[in-house]
This record gives structure tokens, C-alpha cells and sequence, in this order.
């Protein structure tokens, strides 16, 4: 299953130890009836995204979004609570990185509406989620990490 890992800068470093991740789940199946797969990877990513902006915040990190797309077994996955977004799922366990197959991260011209969100800023969280992130393929790693030091 395709899912998103919301993650910062200093994760592309280290192994991957996601407490949760989003994914297009049979219940966001049920909550967007009729919208394509796009549409609801789309979603999916987008919730990794703003969770993205959250860690920022708790971790104090570089205000710079970042989400990895990973393919991950079914099996590994199992769904969050009932508190959670539809989109949650929750890993059995570290990611490894041959399993990540691109890396997303913010342009440097975001940061300050990324600092703005993670201070609570609702309008530019809202204002972020019309913001495209840059497209990376995991080989580029090294590159990712030398932009966002």
C-alpha cells in the first residue's frame, strides 16, 4: 500500500520510526464516495502534510515540510483509533528506506507561512494546503538533505 510518512528534515538522516502514517484507507473510501484515486491520494498526502507541519512544531525543526511516499505490505499496516483522521494507519515498525519511493518537501519561499502554521496559525495552515510540494525521487536523499541544511 502506497502511504505517506509525515516526517522534517532531520528524518531523512535517520531510520524510519513513524508513529503513524496516511494512506487511502477503506475508510476514506467511505467518507469521499465517487472521488478518484487521485483525489483521495491526493487527501492522504495532504494529511501527512499538515502532520508534517505539527512535528515542525513539537521538534522545533526547520520550517520546511517534508513527506516521504513509501510502499509498505498491507499486513505491516494496521488503522488508527477512532480519534484519528480516516486517512492514519499504523506501521508494526520502522520503514526502511528502500521501501521510500520519493521524498516531498516545501520550497524555501514557504517557510514562513510553515512557521506561521506551526505556531497555530490556522489561516496559513489553510494557505498551505494550496501549496505544491517539491517532487524528489529517494536516490536524491543526499541532495534533499544538503538543500535543507
Amino acid at each position: 500500500m502506497r502511504v505517506y510518512l509525515p516526517a522534517v528534515a532531520a528524518d531523512l538522516t535517520e531510520e524510519l520510526r513513524p508513529p503513524l502514517v496516511h494512506a487511502v484507507t477503506p475508510a476514506v473510501r467511505a467518507e469521499f464516495p465517487g472521488e478518484d484515486e487521485e483525489t483521495l491520494e491526493l487527501i492522504a498526502f495532504l494529511a501527512a502534510a499538515d502532520d508534517s507541519v505539527r512535528l515542525i512544531a513539537e521538534r522545533g525543526a526547520p520550517p520546511r515540510r517534508v513527506v516521504l511516499a513509501a510502499d509498505v505490505p498491507d499486513a505491516r499496516l494496521t488503522p488508527g483509533g477512532e480519534d484519528e483522521l480516516a486517512t492514519v494507519l499504523v506501521p508494526d515498525g520502522p520503514v526502511p528506506w528502500d521501501s521510500v519511493v520519493s521524498i516531498h518537501v516545501d520550497g524555501p519561499d514557504a517557510a514562513a507561512r510553515v512557521t506561521a502554521a506551526a505556531a497555530g496559525d490556522a489561516e496559513a495552515l489553510d494557505a498551505l494546503g494550496e501549496e505544491d510540494l517539491l517532487w524528489f525521487d529517494v536516490t536524491e536523499r543526499d541532495a534533499v538533505v544538503a538543500q535543507l541544511a
